[in-house]
């Protein structure tokens, strides 16, 4: 008579639950002695209509695939009594930057959360998963550099823009840092290495729309995602971060005194509570009120690559994106003589130095203008 097999279940499992419009929200099911418990990844899958939709799924699942491994080898660690290595340089880097990711992701921005992810994917493909802190060197750090400014992106199949070089390269220091703070390693790498051989974050152009490509992307339809269309539009005419608007909830809608809409609402990456009148031009643009959270909207990479889409439609030649957005609110409220005090208040600026690039960009505007007439005669 033979055996049969036994298979071990497995203690955590990818799951998916339907949400509104055809697109899965990513879970992990989770089942450790005796007790289950879900953990949900903040990543999304959505209707594979293009191919970018099928890349953009598939960049989901090598996530929740790596997240759903970690899960298993935290909970075989635990069962054996292997919380911690006695030896810090032999843990693996892989484990060490998916911990400081979770750390992040209590603390930070769902994107940083995302940012750390994506690091510990290139820094897999980039050497593997067996390398460990005692092997961060120079030639190690070298190396990855190099591997940045040949590797192409997954989305878009192109190399890697420098900042996006130095985005990943500032990233990885962090976590070094870390270790070094944690008496895991002695010194960090990339201080031996030249400035010159290192990507350098170039300060970025502040893009906006006009008044005109404002009104086209009004008229221009956004089928099948005319949340996402309402949402920018209301960002261009209330000047709200990408992040404020996906935490906008009803109740934070009020009226003030005079019968005036306002916002009421924690900035978040300021911190301070504000208080944002409303015009009836943005108020156009709320949807009809449902569930508690007023925009819902997918992951911000998969929102760029639609109104990247959206703005070809429209006959728009620039790069869109929410941050685009914003900028655009506070250009046309210069242009319209607004007071640039009162521009950094509606913005949530803790520093008017800040407000300040939009007040050279209109300059310069002003400057681009007066140059055409030389070029009349």
């Amino acid at each position: 008579m033979s055996r049969k097999k036994f298979k071990a279940k497995e203690p955590v499992r990818i799951r998916f639950k339907p949400l509104a419009g055809g697109n899965k929200s990513i879970y992990l099911d989770k089942y450790v002695d005796g007790k289950r418990e879900y953990e949900f990844l903040k990543l999304y899958l959505v209707p594979e209509r293009t191919g970018e939709d099928k890349e953009a799924n598939a960049n989901a699942m090598k996530i929740a695939m790596t997240m759903k491994s970690q899960r298993i080898m935290d909970i075989q660690n635990n069962a054996h009594g292997m919380v911690s290595n006695s030896d810090g340089s032999k843990i693996k880097l892989l484990n060490y930057v998916q911990d400081y990711a979770n750390k992040k992701k209590e603390i930070a921005s769902q994107s940083t959360y995302v940012n750390y992810l994506a690091l510990r994917r290139h820094l897999e493909l980039y050497k593997g998963d067996k390398i460990i802190l005692g092997q961060i060197d120079k030639d190690y750090c070298q190396g990855f550099i190099n591997y940045l400014k040949s590797v192409k992106s997954d989305l878009y199949k192109r190399p890697l823009s420098e900042n996006t070089q130095d985005g990943y390269m500032t990233k990885l220091e962090a976590v070094i840092n870390c270790a070094i703070m944690e008496g895991l390693m002695n010194g960090n790498p990339f201080k031996q290495i030249k400035s010159d051989d290192k990507p350098k974050a170039r300060p970025g152009e502040v893009k906006f729309l006009t008044i005109d490509e404002v009104n086209a992307l009004i008229k221009t339809p956004f089928e099948n995602h005319q949340n996402i269309k309402n949402a920018f539009l209301f960002s261009c005419f209330t000047g709200l971060r990408y992040s404020d608007i996906t935490r906008l909830t009803w109740d934070k809608i009020q009226k003030d005194s005079n019968n005036n809409t306002v916002i009421a609402f924690v900035q978040k990456k300021t911190k301070k509570q504000e208080y944002l009148p409303i015009s009836s031009k943005a108020l156009q643009y709320l949807p009809e009120k449902s569930e508690d959270i007023v925009f819902k909207l997918p992951m911000k990479g998969r929102i760029n690559d639609l109104l990247r889409r959206w703005a070809e439609t429209a006959k728009i030649k620039k790069h869109i994106t929410f941050h685009v957005a914003r900028h655009t609110n506070a250009t046309l409220l210069l242009s319209l003589g607004v007071p640039i005090e009162t521009i950094s208040k509606i913005l949530g600026h803790s520093d008017i130095q800040t407000t300040q690039i939009y007040a050279k960009v209109m300059d310069k505007s002003k400057r681009d203008a007066v140059d055409k007439l030389d070029e009349l005669f």
